[in-house]
């Protein structure tokens, strides 16, 4: 081959690139106008008797008896006569019975008088552990549980930004994303980036490409001392908003960068997801010991850096995996009590609803096989309603 025809070749690979990329551009704008009608704007299903009661605490009786008195507003009926429930219904209920109810404020679960914003990042180094998974089901969780919940897209892979029904290549290509509120230029207030989300309670900050440039920029910041500095800017954008929100949700990079940094330094706690395999633990040992590195030089630059807590979550877990079950053994005898007690179990419910941009919590009952279904519903919500209680003794309440 001569000198002359590399470029040539070089030139066929990128347009072998670009018109790949186009294709699967086009084949995904298909798939979600086909997943999501009309024009892939999603919407949340209607809950059951059963749901309302597992969410809220009120028992299916007390929720007729309720509905018969006239204590709560009418909601639609299916053809059985069964009544189905809004999310925001579902928020009403939970209202009325926090003036009304035998100890009502344990309805609104959310801040109170003197509560700070917890701001949990969800972060690991390795690709493919479960972190916007974790990340969008807790979130979804915690709306559904009453309180106001706000997601930040922290990666440029704009995943969880996916999951809401957005395409981020296309809808933010000229901005409208976190990193309009962090850049060094120009930055716009967190307000008007956030989005209303179809999911009552649950507000998005989404991500895109351009998050990436964050990386460069903040480089350059540095050098040049532009302030504020990265150590700062996402929890000064915070401050705008902060008094709208009970918990702010960060899916964080897997790398370890400005960006995840951003995250952390701005964090009340962390959630660090791990899938138990020799592999994955090792990433993860390498993902704290350079956290910890970097932790220690921003400390010895800026002072201390508090964090309520840190916790870590076994998540992809199958329980008949020996080699598995193993090495979740062997992070709790190491990490102690910081590992959640409940895993995240790895389902053909998560991965087939995932498949549309759908969570377990969107899907309807009927699709899914009841027995696969309450599985991996017990483990999510498992994990949710622990961890709910590290964030509860964060405000310094009392927890069973």
């Amino acid at each position: 081959m001569s000198t002359s025809s590399k470029p040539a070749a070089s030139g066929s690979v990128a347009a072998s690139i670009a018109a790949n990329a186009i294709r699967l551009s086009e084949a995904l704008d298909n798939h979600m106008r086909n997943s999501f009608q009309p024009e892939s704007k999603k919407t949340l299903r209607k809950f059951q008797p059963a749901e309302v009661s597992e969410l809220t605490g009120i028992s299916m009786s007390n929720l007729r008896t309720r509905h018969q008195e006239g204590d709560f507003p009418e909601v639609e009926t299916d053809s059985r006569g069964r009544r189905l429930y809004s999310a925001a219904e579902i928020d009403q209920i939970r209202h009325i019975m926090a003036k009304t109810g035998r100890n009502g404020e344990a309805y609104l679960p959310g801040r109170r008088s003197g509560d700070a914003l917890q701001v949990i990042s969800i972060v690991n180094f390795k690709g493919g552990s479960s972190k916007t998974t974790s990340a969008i089901h807790l979130a979804q969780r915690y709306a559904l549980r009453g309180y106001r919940v706000l997601a930040i897209d922290m990666d440029p892979q704009a995943s969880l930004t996916t999951m809401f029904g957005y395409r981020p290549e296309i809808e933010f290509a000229e901005g409208g994303t976190i990193y309009d509120a962090l850049k060094y230029e120009e930055p716009v207030p967190l307000s008007q980036v956030i989005r209303k989300t179809y999911f009552h309670n649950l507000d998005l900050a989404p991500a895109g490409l351009m998050l990436s440039e964050y990386e460069t920029e903040t480089a350059y910041a540095l050098q040049h001392k532009i302030d504020p500095p990265f150590t700062q800017r996402l929890a000064i954008a915070l401050d705008e908003v902060e008094a709208n929100y009970d918990l702010v949700i960060i899916d964080c990079p897997p790398q370890l960068g400005f960006t995840t940094m951003t995250a952390l330094l701005a964090s009340t706690g962390l959630l660090i997801t791990v899938v138990p395999s020799m592999l994955d633990v090792a990433s993860m040992a390498q993902f704290l010991e350079m956290a910890g590195e970097t932790v220690r030089a921003l400390e010895e630059a800026a002072g201390p850096i508090h964090w309520n807590f840190l916790k870590f979550l076994i998540a992809r877990y199958e329980p008949t995996d020996v080699p598995q079950s193993q090495m979740a053994g062997f992070l709790r005898s190491i990490l102690l009590d910081q590992v959640l007690t409940t895993p995240m179990l790895k389902s053909t419910a998560i991965s087939d609803a995932g498949m549309t941009q759908q969570t377990i919590y969107e899907i309807e009952p009927s699709q899914v096989l009841k027995k696969t279904l309450d599985r991996i519903l017990e483990s999510v919500n498992g994990v949710a309603d622990e961890f709910e209680k590290v964030i509860q003794k964060a405000w310094a309440r009392e927890t069973d």
